[in-house]
């Protein structure tokens, strides 16, 4: 156990960037999709991880190479990098945001779940009690957000993220389908089916997240990391873009093995609990459920902090985590947070289509990043070579294309 802790306070930025794309928008859309689809999916998540593998390696190496932001570089090196860096800026919190009330609700409505699995007693639904529970969810936070520590909040995240992975992996095992089943994901197609478009927008906006590579400069001065970390910053982005895979796809399976089979979708949290618990009994259900909370709870704790990283980064290219404005926009993000248990909404739906608003903002993320990268008065023998370049114009068009059908998605939902 001490190796494992060692290794992931090694992958500190890493665990972040987890916390960004693995939460109840991945637990969500790899749920539905692995309910849904079984493993047809699977393909989108292969490369949406590899995408944000070469993203987290450009946006690393330039942070710990020069020493500088994302937002504050987008702002001086760029043409019109002032409206960039504020589209930017806008478009990520706007992003999150939408994300945040769903992630919220879900993560209430998982904790009333299993509340109820030990106790039966409790109605089936209850207004007023997820509220609370989302209040209360929101209030801690907030309450840990405030100590104003980087090094403090890398260790709450590692507890979030090693029980969600712990939780979804076993989860796996107890209804692990064929392998040959599951091998046939490896093949590119689109579910031809209501919803295939919104699902794969929803896959690449919750695990291709621009925060994950925006905030990552930040979080590489948080940690103290300079031109000397190379090696440890590349590491550091394959092990997360790798425990991202693994979790995404252990969740996917896990649906796919308890309810694909069975012609079962999940449209409330409630379903997953009532066809997990006859397959695989009460713990596992307590098991899958507690790797949602967590998922949730990993994901809610670093979007509280993303609006007022990315302004006090266009101010001065700095972390700032001590101020009144860091203090005052994490307690407007949490009355936001609020906003899908206060209406009632089914949290399952709302998160589904708040996740697809975050691929708008990616090829503008790309663009920029890839032009700083080749810039040899700036990052002189570390610049991007073949690979690297080769890797981030495929993870433009790809978020060009996606970007597409998510507007078709959007279209259609609405």
């Amino acid at each position: 156990m001490k190796k494992v802790v060692a290794f992931l306070l090694s992958i500190g930025p890493g665990i972040f960037c987890i916390g960004y794309t693995v939460g109840t928008g991945s637990v969500t859309a790899m749920a539905k999709a692995g309910s849904q689809f079984g493993s047809q999916l699977l393909w989108v998540l292969i490369l949406s991880c590899l995408f944000s593998w070469t993203l987290m390696e450009a946006y690393g190496r330039y942070a710990v190479v020069t020493g500088r932001t994302t937002v504050n570089s987008f702002k001086t090196e760029l043409k019109y990098g002032k409206v960039l860096a504020i589209l930017l800026m806008v478009g990520i919190v706007i992003g999150q945001w939408n994300s945040l009330s769903g992630i919220v609700g879900l993560s209430s409505s998982a904790l009333y779940e299993i509340s109820r699995l030990f106790l039966p007693t409790l109605p089936t639904e209850s207004y007023w009690a997820v509220l609370g529970i989302a209040i209360g969810i929101l209030f801690i936070l907030y309450l840990l957000l405030i100590q104003g520590n980087y090094s403090f909040f890398e260790k709450v995240l590692i507890v979030f993220v090693t029980i969600m992975g712990i939780s979804f992996i076993i989860s796996m095992f107890i209804v692990f389908p064929a392998p040959s089943e599951i091998a046939l994901g490896f093949l590119p197609t689109i579910p031809d089916a209501p919803g295939g478009n919104l699902m794969v927008a929803a896959f690449v906006g919750t695990t291709m997240a621009a925060p994950t590579f925006v905030v990552r400069p930040l979080l590489m001065q948080g940690k103290g990391w300079g031109i000397n970390e190379v090696k440890n910053q590349s590491k550091d982005a394959f092990s997360s873009a790798l425990l991202m895979f693994v979790i995404s796809g252990s969740i996917m399976i896990t649906a796919m093995g308890a309810m694909y089979y069975q012609g079962l979708s999940i449209n409330r949290v409630i379903d997953m609990v009532n066809t997990l618990e006859p397959v695989a009994g009460k713990f596992a259900v307590a098991l899958f459920m507690t790797g949602a909370l967590s998922a949730g709870l990993s994901s809610v704790f670093p979007i509280l902090m993303v609006a007022p990283l990315l302004v006090a980064d266009y101010k001065n290219g700095k972390l700032d985590v001590k101020s009144k404005l860091f203090k005052v926009l994490t307690a407007v993000a949490c009355v936001v947070g609020l906003s899908v248990p206060i209406m009632g909404a089914n949290p399952i739906i709302a998160q589904i289509a708040t996740q697809v608003a975050n691929v708008f903002v990616l090829p503008l993320a790309i663009g920029g990043i890839f032009y700083i990268i080749n810039q040899e008065k700036i990052m002189q023998e570390h610049k991007a070579g073949i690979m690297l370049n080769l890797g981030l114009i495929a993870a433009f068009i790809f978020s060009c294309i996606i970007s597409y059908i998510g507007f078709l998605a959007l279209k259609d939902f609405f």
